[in-house]
Parts: C-alpha cells; sequence; structure tokens
C-alpha cells in the first residue's frame, strides 16, 4: 500500500495541531485494512503526517491493541531508530500494548528508560507510564517500578510528578490487596 490516501489527510498545518487526526481514527476504526497504511506513514519524510499517524495509532490501539500485533518488529525498530519527540511519546503508550517476550519487553524498557533522558518532558511523562503498565504485566518489576516512581515524584518534571503520583497509587493498592 502507498500510504497516499491516508497520508494526505494527516498533512498540512504545524505541529501545534493534530489536523484530521481523529477523522483518520475514525475511518481505520471502520476500515481495519487501512490500519497498515497508517502505520506506514509512521516512516513519512514529512514530520507532521509522523506526528499525526503515530498520535492516531495510538489513539486506535487504546481500542484496539490487536491491531500492533503484524507490526510489533517495526515499532521495537522504530522506537530505537526516532529522534521526533511525537512518535517517542506515542511509542512509549503503544509499547506495552504489544504481546512482547522476554527479550523483547527487556529491549522495550531499556528504550523507553532511554526516553527518560529526553529532552522532552511529554516524551519522559509518556515513557514513565509505558514502563509502569510494562511492569503491571510482568509480575517481579512492580517494586523496582515503585522505586522510579519514587525517584521521579521528588525530582522529575511537573508533569512526570503528577503521573507518578498517580501511577504511584495503583501500585501501593496492588501491593494491599492480597
Amino acid at each position: 500500500m502507498s500510504g497516499a490516501g491516508l497520508s494526505r489527510m494527516l498533512q498540512g498545518g504545524d505541529r501545534r495541531s493534530i489536523g484530521k487526526s481523529n477523522q483518520v481514527v475514525a475511518r481505520v476504526l471502520r476500515k481495519q485494512g487501512e490500519f497498515e497504511e497508517l502505520i506506514e506513514c509512521l516512516w513519512s519524510d514529512d514530520p507532521i503526517v509522523c506526528m499525526r499517524a503515530a498520535d492516531a495509532a495510538e489513539k486506535i490501539s487504546v481500542r484496539k491493541p490487536a491491531l500492533l500485533a503484524a507490526f510489533k518488529a517495526e515499532l521495537l525498530g522504530l522506537a530505537d531508530e526516532t529522534t521526533q519527540a511525537e512518535l517517542r511519546w506515542h511509542l512509549a503508550l503503544m509499547l506495552p500494548r504489544l504481546r512482547l517476550t522476554s527479550r523483547e519487553r527487556a529491549r522495550a524498557t531499556l528504550r523507553l528508560q532511554d526516553y527518560l533522558n529526553d529532552r522532552s518532558s511529554i516524551v519522559k511523562t509518556c515513557a514513565l507510564q509505558g514502563l509502569a503498565e510494562l511492569a503491571m504485566s510482568h509480575a517481579g518489576r512492580e517494586e523496582e517500578m515503585v522505586e522510579l516512581l519514587e525517584r521521579v515524584c521528588r525530582s522529575g518534571t511537573p508533569a512526570m510528578k503528577a503521573r507518578g503520583r498517580k501511577l504511584l497509587k495503583h501500585f501501593q493498592k496492588q501491593r494491599k490487596e492480597p
């Protein structure tokens, strides 16, 4: 597939706008066969198209995480190579929605830990969320995550502190449940 149809819908404007991303979400949810075309847009030469494609793919993956499965290797590779903040923050939220092997989970965890050092507060905050979701789905990682969250609550950006407090409550609640 060329990616031209959805790519055209995602073009134009500036980075402060999601443009027609929500229209793309609605369209792809109706025609799930177009998800591949949307994923191809993540590698567009146009950073606005990449950003909006990531936004749309992430929103779709909330409702239909199974659509990501066919693109697991590509998404893990893109997470490793991209320096674009908007792609990073959406990938940080999508990676935990993949069914990962232990090796892939370790790779995703390492990448998200790297994202905690990004210049963008949004990337850092989304990476924190992604790491927490990976820990929630993998027994034995909770204590390590609680330690990270406690550190973030003391020294992170304001957005990270707020997300950290919310996530910390979740982990503390899990500890209290039998």
